[in-house]
């Protein structure tokens, strides 16, 4: 039923993309309610804080925003209405439920979909506070009015939600249940739909979009779906996310580099190369597989830019290991790279192992990696002075002598850095050619092409 609700709505969302996506929808459904969303929480009658729970301190950080949301709450005399959502709900709402009486509502990621009847709830004379955990099988679809960020000219698109990797580290198959991908029909929809409403750029996300179409009756690849979606003829640009490197195939590879509009990106979250620890985190893959593949993709797109994810301090890891991933990472010498600090997950197998590794210590690790990943990545940056980059212009610069801010396809949004543009004729979401003038570490800056 529509338009059932009333009042205004505010949506503070964490984490990753995928969790935005999430709270895009529940931006949608509440508006088709006839909710109002509001940009700013103090003007609100329902804040919604979408949370992740990932991590140690992607959990501390949700716990934060949600008790500055509760004092917000108790100055206002209880006129304000807090549902927490998501990762951290799920796995943590049912506890957390008598320590923040502040919260309303409690609900996880299986909820996302009946939004509209939780917001009703709250409504009731006397609503009852809970904690509303199921089983985590939400799977949006076209059908789904996501509200985008007004003027967005880059989107992500979710093809799939869940994951069965089962990596010994990892809570997200309790957190988000199993892999379950979209029929190719419906992500075309949604891409055309996304590309109608003036989005340029569309990434394609899942935990891990290398598993799309395994669980599906006709076992559609990704590759076939990467050909459908660059026919669409309002689409100018692709971008992957999330390829397991166990999972990644040449047939992908290939429809890569057949199509113009895929980018030359590729993110491959190896996590470590030693093949014990490898082992021990359940990766599926080998050391000496992981070095195939990179070179695969390097003689297939001879231009692309590799990014990857690495965990230090994963218990089993000697000094002697650490060392081997360190050299691996100056072998590899990947464009982009994102350290993480191992943290021990209640409820998955490696939180039962012994750790001896102290906190300081990983931090040593991961302060190495990041300053070895600098030099390399300034380098690399470096090497493109003189070259030229398609840009996609995103927003205006405040930096002196840059008009603009945008990406080429070697930079993915939040995650990687941006190129800054110098005067020139360009709107928000205008491709330009730009020679690169200058580099830093992880920013590019150039010049229009006339």
């Amino acid at each position: 039923m529509k338009n059932h609700l009333a009042g205004k709505l505010h949506i503070i969302s964490l984490g990753c993309a995928k969790n935005l996506i999430d709270s895009e929808v529940m931006g949608g459904l509440a508006h088709d309610s006839g909710m109002t969303l509001v940009e700013n929480p103090q003007n609100a009658d329902v804040v919604i804080v979408n949370t992740c729970g990932f991590i140690q301190p992607a959990k501390e950080e949700a716990l934060e925003i949600i008790l500055t949301c509760a004092q917000e709450k108790n100055k206002r005399g209880g006129n304000l209405k807090l549902v927490v959502a998501g990762c951290l709900a799920q796995r943590y709402g049912k506890e957390l439920l008598g320590e923040i009486p502040e919260v309303d509502l409690w609900i996880g990621t299986g909820e996302v979909g009946r939004i509209a009847k939780h917001l009703q709830s709250l409504k009731a004379p006397t609503p009852r506070r809970t904690a509303i955990v199921s089983k985590p099988d939400f799977l949006m679809t076209a059908r789904h009015d996501r509200i985008l960020p007004a003027g967005s000219v880059t989107a992500c698109l979710k093809i799939s939600d869940g994951c069965s990797n089962c990596c010994t580290y990892c809570a997200i198959p309790s957190i988000r249940g199993k892999a379950r991908s979209r029929r190719p029909e419906d992500i075309l929809l949604e891409a055309e739909s996304l590309a109608a409403r003036g989005v340029r750029e569309i990434i394609l996300i899942g935990q891990d979009i290398t598993a799309y179409g395994r669980d599906l009756k006709n076992r559609p690849k990704l590759s076939g779906l990467l050909s459908d979606l660059s026919s669409i003829s309002s689409l100018r640009r692709l971008r992957l996310l999330y390829t397991h490197p166990a999972h990644i195939t040449t047939d992908v590879l290939e429809t890569m580099a057949g199509h113009d509009k895929i980018c030359r990106y590729i993110d491959l979250p190896v996590q470590h190369i030693d093949d014990a620890i490898l082992i021990a985190m359940n990766r599926k893959v080998s050391s000496t597989r992981i070095r195939e593949i990179i070179r695969h993709a390097r003689s297939i797109l001879p231009d692309v830019a590799l990014r990857t994810s690495i965990i230090v301090g994963f218990p089993g890891e000697t000094p002697k290991r650490f060392e081997r991933l360190l050299d691996f990472v100056r072998e590899a010498r990947f464009d982009h790279l994102g350290v993480f600090i191992y943290s021990r997950e209640e409820g998955t197998a490696a939180a039962k192992w012994p750790s001896r590794i102290s906190e300081r210590e990983k931090e040593r690790r991961r302060d190495a990696i990041m300053s070895e990943q600098a030099d390399i990545s300034l380098a690399v940056n470096r090497s493109l002075i003189g070259k030229t980059q398609e840009v996609l212009i995103e927003e205006k610069s405040d930096r002196r002598g840059y008009a603009f801010i945008g990406r080429c396809p070697r930079q993915a949004p939040e995650v990687d850095g941006v190129t800054y543009v110098k005067d020139g004729n360009a709107a928000i979401g205008d491709f330009v050619s730009c020679t690169i003038t200058g580099a830093d570490h992880y920013d590019l800056y150039g010049k229009m092409i006339s």
